[in-house]
């Protein structure tokens, strides 16, 4: 390949219900799909990792359809899983990190499948090499951020790295800055939600949006009144599995609407139904709050306020939350997340000898 920028990588983003996957030529997309996968097709695999023939099939289909000479490809990058707490960057596979793909520390995710296809395609070709990039995982935590409030309960670092750290590289090199000379505060809106306070280029904390910490979400409840949770668990009304599922499944706009849909949501409020309106500025003041609160972790030091994910495409939700915070900072809106491109972007990083591939043990 005479041109480092132009090589092709395959990035690969599976989902619970979905696989997402392309092929680019250095940043430009020659090809991009997203297959939905039913229950019917799902409900045969005992886990999640036994889908990894199925959806590997499906990816190595496609490509070959879309007339790409797979032996062109360079580089392969997954979506990082729930592995062990990491650094930020891009890691080579390898068989520490297969072995904790297979059987996560946290727990299953469909996530998990995108390193162990990565990994399977790349040895398959002449000249490939399998990453993943800045997952779920990734802990910059100072200590003093690990504190909750008792020992049993630490702090935990989970969030969507790839797509906060994405978006506050883009906006660097958009104002001709160099991200670890910035203080950011990074918003992504989607089925989850987490407020993120960059630091220099490193993420010191964020709400553990997975499952209960911050706003609520379409799904999630964030945080929650503590002693009423124990006292419902307690009640023998609910099983711990039911309980887990109000926290991340059916919790937020689910709990109180009926609907995961924001855009459904939003239709509703300019409908004039007051009680979507309600619910719907709830969940933009708090993570209003929470913005507000990053802002204290970087000493109000603040350079710009970034506002990214599925939702950021509703202006009304975006207007809710700028009017609260704009004092904060100046506020730029990124919207959707273009996870994707972000994988393509790491591995071109390494390909390039921008920067070096980790070693995750």
């Amino acid at each position: 390949m005479d041109n480092i920028d132009d090589a092709r990588i395959l990035t690969i983003n599976p989902g619970s219900t979905s696989t997402k996957f392309g092929v680019f030529a250095g940043l430009e997309a020659l090809f991009i799909k997203t297959i939905r996968h039913t229950n019917e097709e799902l409900d045969p695999f005992e886990k999640i990792t036994d889908q990894f023939e199925f959806r590997k099939d499906l990816i190595l289909k496609q490509v070959e359809q879309e007339d790409i000479d797979i032996r062109s490809i360079r580089a392969v990058v997954g979506r990082g899983g729930l592995l062990k707490p990491v650094e930020s960057g891009v890691y080579a596979v390898n068989e520490a990190m297969l072995r904790d793909l297979r059987n996560s520390p946290l727990g299953e995710h469909a996530s998990n499948l995108g390193g162990l296809i990565a990994n399977d395609i790349a040895n398959s070709l002449p000249e490939a090499r399998a990453f993943i990039a800045n997952p779920v995982v990734v802990d910059e935590f100072d200590d003093i951020a690990r504190i909750s409030g008792h020992p049993l309960l630490p702090r935990v670092s989970i969030f969507h790295a790839l797509n906060q750290k994405a978006v506050a590289r883009q906006h660097a090199k958009f104002i001709m800055r160099k991200y670890e000379e910035l203080n950011l505060i990074v918003v992504h809106l989607g089925g989850g939600i987490t407020v993120g306070a960059h630091k220099q280029g490193r993420v010191v904390d964020v709400n553990q949006g997975l499952d209960g910490d911050g706003p609520f979400s379409p799904e999630r409840t964030g945080t929650l009144p503590v002693a009423a949770l124990a006292r419902l668990c307690f009640s023998g009304e609910y099983t711990l599995k039911q309980v887990l599922k109000m926290i991340k499944g059916e919790g937020g706009l689910v709990a109180y609407l009926g609907t995961n849909s924001a855009y459904e949501v939003e239709q509703r409020v300019q409908k004039g139904d007051k009680e979507a309106e309600l619910i719907y500025n709830a969940m933009a003041y708090q993570v209003a709050k929470e913005i507000g609160a990053m802002a204290t972790v970087l000493r109000f030091h603040v350079d710009s306020i970034l506002i990214t994910g599925g939702i950021a495409h509703d202006k009304y939700f975006v207007n809710q939350i700028i009017e609260r915070v704009h004092r904060i900072g100046p506020v730029h809106v990124y919207p959707g997340e273009d996870e994707l491109k972000a994988l393509a972007m790491n591995g071109l990083r390494v390909l390039s000898g921008e920067t070096e591939p980790k070693v995750y043990s």
